[in-house]
């Protein structure tokens, strides 16, 4: 039996948005229907269907044909204070619920996002979001969500490029295997805290990069 169109429209957008997120769509960059349909092995009205949702969402536009929205209109440090506001809380939410299998996926990620000369920028992105996604899921609440996805769009579409050091990325990621360990412990305050600053960690190192 054919699954329900709305059920395929779903899942292109959400592989599109993760290809947005994990920077393999860069903003900008034009998004043609017949490409989309070929990389998803979809068919033509799903795809559509699924631009208009992301349109509707914000991260892609239409103007004289699709394409991923950029952040340039919004000052740097209100994205950065979003994402804080929002990853807090939710990492706060995901320690009292997270269950045993969901911190075992996110310890797999961790070990996997270790710094080792071999792994391309791209690849780590992705690791990186399917990480705080977990934590979003863990947290289990739909609105919060909502408003996770739309900051993390806002931070992977900064156009200027940023290459962290490989100690960036060890103190980084350092700060993962803490946020993990208060969310085994369901340490609500303590995760709330962890994730803060690993945020602000990050904008340390964003923010001088851009242009002023």
């Amino acid at each position: 039996m054919k699954a329900p169109s709305n059920l395929i429209t779903g899942e292109v957008r959400t592989k599109i948005r993760s290809m947005i997120l994990a920077s393999e769509l860069k903003p900008g960059q034009r998004l043609i229907e017949e490409d989309l349909m070929t990389i998803l092995d979809a068919g033509r009205t799903p795809v559509r269907e699924a631009l208009l949702i992301l349109q509707g969402e914000g991260l892609i536009a239409r103007k004289r044909g699709w394409e991923v929205q950029g952040a340039d209109h919004l000052p740097v440090r209100t994205i950065f204070e979003s994402r804080m506001a929002i990853e807090s809380e939710t990492a706060r939410l995901a320690a009292s619920k997270i269950t045993p299998e969901i911190c075992n996926a996110l310890e797999a990620l961790i070990e996997q996002m270790e710094p080792n000369g071999h792994l391309p920028r791209l690849a780590l992105n992705r690791l990186n979001t399917e990480f705080h996604d977990l934590i979003v899921k863990a947290a289990a609440n739909p609105v919060l969500a909502q408003f996770h996805e739309r900051t993390q769009f806002y931070y992977w579409a900064l156009r200027v490029p940023v290459m962290f050091s490989d100690e960036q990325l060890r103190a980084t990621n350092q700060q993962h295997r803490e946020l993990l360990a208060a969310l085994r412990a369901h340490d609500e305050a303590l995760a709330e805290q962890i994730a803060r600053t690993h945020v602000e960690t990050t904008m340390d190192i964003v923010e001088p990069a851009l242009p002023r």
